[in-house]
């Protein structure tokens, strides 16, 4: 029996691959036992048991992005965390991280402990915790070209999908126009007119919230439906026609499908799956950070699916002036998804398994 522990938690960036690549080995491998480590603060706390995996808890290892009393305590926390990833490591044969601060203790047990390691990128700039991971591991993935460091030698594998998204893609190749169409009057929209889809992803943007509700009515008026994402902790705008409103959008294949222009930040995760199911893209990349939403967005834009817009210049005044211009885009835009993600998930149970049989 192999027992695999993933790391990967905080946001869905990091969660969602993960998941996609443990029920992908997990089919193949049924034999195996698949657990996850993470934080009782991060998304992984809820997703990863709705998903049916065992999840084991470290504590969080908060580091600052800037100066800060709270960088004293910081290496005492790293080694709290070690201490508890170590203590997994004897039921473990192989740990598959995909970054944030639940891999990089896990990394470290795992080279302590001399168990192998396979590693996801899933940005086109590292972060702080994969560039540490792969100094112990040569089994490394990523989803971007990378130009330097040790992961610029990785395999090239694509963004693991989540099995909705991929789903969906594989129906909807057969007709992609009766896709859309079917998509959005599922949703309860009028199929013949223009459809945005807004969200900030799964704790909602008050930046990109605010420009909507100033900018809803005018767009309704002009025939521009609206499907927005609010976020599950912000407070829903007033009812309108054409307008709906949704704290979790569970369903995100179909939202994909329907819209003709989606409006969101910039992770590696949505990036991927505008790839995969949507037709063209305005991405306002989350202005912290070490800039890697606006490189997961470049792709997109050299196929002229996307426009990238920096969030200091996205307000009412602008979306108002140029909402014409980009559903004129999203009509050019090819009509199809694309599938340069679907094989990412099978890619990734293949080099597990070549880590696992020693790198032979």
């Amino acid at each position: 029996m192999t027992r695999v522990l993933f790391a990967g938690g905080g946001t869905a960036g990091h969660v969602e691959p993960a998941l996609a690549v443990a029920r992908a080995f997990r089919a193949t491998h049924p034999e195996s036992k698949i657990s996850f480590v993470g934080t009782r603060q991060g998304l992984e706390a809820r997703l990863v048991p709705e998903a049916g995996f065992d999840l084991h808890f470290i504590s969080k290892v908060r580091i600052a992005r800037r100066l800060s009393p709270s960088l004293l305590g910081a290496p005492f926390a790293l080694l709290r965390s070690v201490a508890q990833s170590v203590a997994l490591m004897s039921k473990t044969d192989l740990v598959v991280g995909f970054g944030g601060y639940v891999s990089a203790p896990a990394y470290l047990a795992a080279a302590l402990t001399r168990t192998p390691i396979v590693i996801h990128e899933a940005n086109a700039r590292p972060g702080l915790a994969n560039r540490l991971g792969a100094l112990f591991t040569p089994h490394t993935a990523i989803a971007h070209p990378i130009d330097s460091g040790k992961l610029s030698q990785a395999l090239l594998a694509g963004l693991p999908l989540r099995e909705d998204v991929a789903s969906a893609y594989r129906a909807a190749s057969h007709n992609w126009e009766q896709a859309r169409s079917s998509a959005k009057s599922a949703l309860g929209f009028d199929a013949a007119k223009p459809l945005i889809f807004i969200f900030g992803g799964s704790q909602g943007s008050v930046a990109l919230n605010t420009v909507i509700a100033d900018s809803r009515a005018e767009l309704c008026a002009d025939g521009i439906q609206i499907l927005h994402g609010i976020g599950a902790r912000n407070q829903a705008p007033s009812a309108m026609d054409g307008y709906q409103s949704h704290g979790y959008i569970a369903d995100m294949a179909t939202a994909y499908l329907a819209a003709d222009l989606v409006i969101s930040r910039s992770g590696a995760v949505t990036c991927a799956e505008v790839n995969t199911l949507g037709r063209f893209a305005l991405f306002i990349p989350l202005p912290i950070g070490n800039g890697e939403q606006e490189l997961n967005a470049r792709a997109l834009v050299s196929q002229s699916r996307a426009r990238i817009l920096a969030q200091s210049e996205f307000t009412p005044t602008w979306l108002s002036a140029h909402i014409k211009e980009l559903l004129s885009q999203s009509r050019t835009a090819p009509i199809a998804g694309s599938d340069i993600d679907i094989n990412a998930a099978s890619k990734m149970v293949s080099l597990m398994e070549h880590a696992l049989h020693g790198g032979k």
